[in-house]
């Protein structure tokens, strides 16, 4: 029976909810979710739940939100004037943005409110700060990683 560690290649199905029960994510009518373990392509918490698995095998995890998604940062809560925004950009709050940091860097950002002369945004990964809970189920083990040997 194949267990299921590090530098295999996975796939996997999940249902992940918050501890209040809503769900934010799910593999359900997808494909299943394909990364390899311990590679830091999922949050540290998932890898670690999905290691020492077998196929078929299906468990209940819960993830703190330090193996998650890290604690919310007060310093990425960002207040812009409005008059940064195109005159005709219809704002609402919960809007996701793009933003740049000036440095060439992207990053996704949230609206969370309106006032007359600013607009407070929020570049927290949305799910920071949240303990977070998944219904995993192997369904795969696909490989290992390649190795380059030399000569």
């Amino acid at each position: 029976m194949s267990i299921a560690k590090t530098g295999d290649t996975v796939r996997v199905h999940y249902h992940g909810r918050l501890t209040s029960g809503e769900t934010f994510d799910s593999s359900a009518e997808r494909d299943p979710l394909e990364f390899e373990l311990g590679t830091g392509q999922v949050i540290a918490g998932f890898d670690n739940g999905v290691t020492g698995m077998t196929i078929g095998e299906k468990k209940t995890i819960e993830i703190p939100f330090l193996e998650a998604y890290g604690p919310r940062n007060e310093s990425m809560i960002i207040e812009m004037p409005k008059e940064r925004f195109p005159s005709d950009m219809q704002i609402e709050i919960g809007m996701p943005l793009m933003m740049s940091d000036g440095q060439g860097q992207n990053l996704q950002v949230a609206v969370t409110d309106i006032q007359e002369l600013t607009v407070t945004l929020d570049a927290n990964h949305p799910l920071a700060g949240k303990d977070l809970i998944f219904d995993l189920e192997l369904v795969e083990i696909v490989g290992g990683s390649r190795i380059i040997l030399s000569e």
